[in-house]
C-alpha cells in the first residue's frame, strides 16, 4: 500500500508532524477561548483540526461556509449537524420554542435527518438565532461542544449582515468553543483584525505555516521503498525542492514517486517521471485555467513559475502587477508565505513547458 496520502482528511500514520500546532490547538480548545486558524488552502488545516478533535474527544460539528447558500441554509446545516451527534427524539423538547418550525424528514440514503426552513415563513435571523441557541442547549460544562466554521472568510458573501448576526448571538453564549478556519488571509484579517468588524479579536489567531523541511524530509525518506541511502536522500531532496515543501503537493508527488518506483519499476529519474505524469494527467485542466487568464495574470504566473519576483517586471506598472497578484491570491492560484509563490507547482511546470 502506498504510504503517502493526499486529497482527503489525513489521519494516523499518514499525518505529518504538526506536533506543536496540535498541542497549541488542544490547549486552546480545552479553555473557554475560540480559535482563528488561517493558512492557504491545502496546508492541512482540516486534517490538523480533525486530529485535535479526535484527541480531545468532545462532541463537535463542522460547517463549510463555501457550501452555505444563505442564512436559512446555514440554520438548516447547523441543525443537520446537531442531529448527527444527538438523536432528534432526545432533543426535540429543546426545539419547542423555535419561532420558525423547520421541516424534518429522515433520509434513508444518509441515514440522517434532512432539515429545511420555508424561506417565506418568518425571518431568517430568527431561524439562525434559534439554531445557534440550540448549540448552547445541547452543550454542557463537562462536555463542551466544539463548533468549526470552515472557509469563514465567505461569511460576508453569504449575507452582508451575517457576521453581525452571528457575533450578537455568540457573544452571549457560554459553554461552547468556536473554531474559525480560513484560507484567504487578507479577508480573515478584515473580519478578525479590523476594529469596526463585529468579530474584532473574537478568537486567538494562529497562522499555520509549512511543515519544517527537516520534519518533512524524515517523513518522506522513511516511507520510500528500500534502496541505497544516498539514492533515497537524493530523491527526497528532489521532491522537496520541486514542491517547495507545500504540504499537499509534497504528499501528492511523494505518492507518485512511490508508485513509479514500486509498481512501474522506474529505475532512472523517478521524480522527473512522476512530475511528467502528474502534469500530463492535469494538462486539460491547466489549459482551461490558462485560457481564462488575462495577459497580466499570465505574466505574474510565468514569473512565479520561474521563481522570480513578479514585482520586478519593469514592463508593467507596479499597481497593475499588484492588482493581478491580489486577484490571483483571491482565486487561489497564488499563495503568500515568506513571499509570493504558485499554489500548484505542477501548474508551474505546465506553464514552463508551454
Amino acid at each position: 500500500m502506498n504510504p503517502f496520502k493526499f486529497g482527503t482528511i489525513v489521519e494516523d500514520e499518514y499525518f505529518t508532524d504538526r506536533v506543536n500546532e496540535l498541542a497549541q490547538i488542544k490547549e486552546l480548545l480545552n479553555s473557554e477561548n475560540h480559535l482563528v486558524l488561517i493558512s492557504p488552502r491545502r496546508f492541512g488545516k482540516s486534517s490538523l483540526v480533525a486530529r485535535a478533535l479526535r484527541q480531545i474527544g468532545r462532541p463537535s460539528i463542522t460547517i463549510d461556509f463555501m457550501k452555505v447558500l444563505n442564512v436559512e441554509d446555514l440554520a438548516s446545516q447547523i441543525l443537520r449537524q446537531v442531529f448527527q451527534i444527538h438523536k432528534f427524539e432526545k432533543i426535540k423538547h429543546l426545539m419547542k420554542l423555535f419561532r420558525v418550525v423547520p421541516t424534518l424528514s429522515f433520509n434513508p440514503v444518509t441515514e440522517g435527518m434532512d432539515v429545511s426552513f420555508v424561506p417565506s415563513v418568518g425571518k431568517p435571523s430568527a431561524m439562525l438565532e434559534d439554531s445557534l441557541d440550540l448549540l448552547e442547549k445541547v452543550s454542557s460544562a463537562k462536555n463542551r461542544l466544539i463548533v468549526v466554521f470552515d472557509e469563514f472568510q465567505e461569511v460576508n458573501s453569504i449575507d452582508k449582515t451575517l457576521a453581525k448576526q452571528l457575533r450578537a448571538i455568540m457573544q452571549r453564549q457560554k459553554g461552547l468553543n468556536y473554531v474559525f478556519m480560513g484560507s484567504q488571509e487578507s479577508m480573515m484579517e478584515e473580519i478578525f483584525e479590523k476594529k469596526k468588524s463585529p468579530f474584532f479579536h473574537f478568537g486567538e489567531r494562529m497562522n499555520l505555516k509549512k511543515i519544517p523541511y527537516e520534519d518533512f524530509y524524515s517523513y518522506i525518506e522513511s516511507r520510500l521503498p528500500n534502496m541505497p541511502a544516498e539514492r533515497k536522500a537524493a530523491i527526497t531532496e528532489e521532491i522537496l525542492k520541486f514542491t517547495d515543501v507545500h504540504p499537499y503537493y509534497t504528499q501528492q508527488l511523494s505518492a507518485a514517486v512511490y508508485n513509479a518506483i514500486e509498481y512501474s519499476k522506474v529505475k532512472e529519474n523517478p521524480v522527473a517521471h512522476a512530475i511528467k505524469r502528474q502534469v500530463e494527467e492535469h494538462s486539460l485542466d491547466y489549459e482551461r485555467l490558462w485560457a481564462n487568464m488575462n495577459r497580466t495574470d499570465r505574466k505574474v504566473m510565468l514569473a512565479l513559475a520561474n521563481r522570480r519576483n513578479p514585482m520586478t517586471d519593469r514592463s508593467m506598472a507596479p499597481s497593475t502587477l499588484f492588482s493581478a497578484i491580489k486577484r490571483l491570491l483571491k482565486q487561489g492560484y497564488v499563495i503568500k508565505t515568506t513571499g509570493y509563490e504558485l499554489e500548484d507547482p505542477f501548474f508551474g511546470e505546465w506553464i514552463l513547458g508551454n
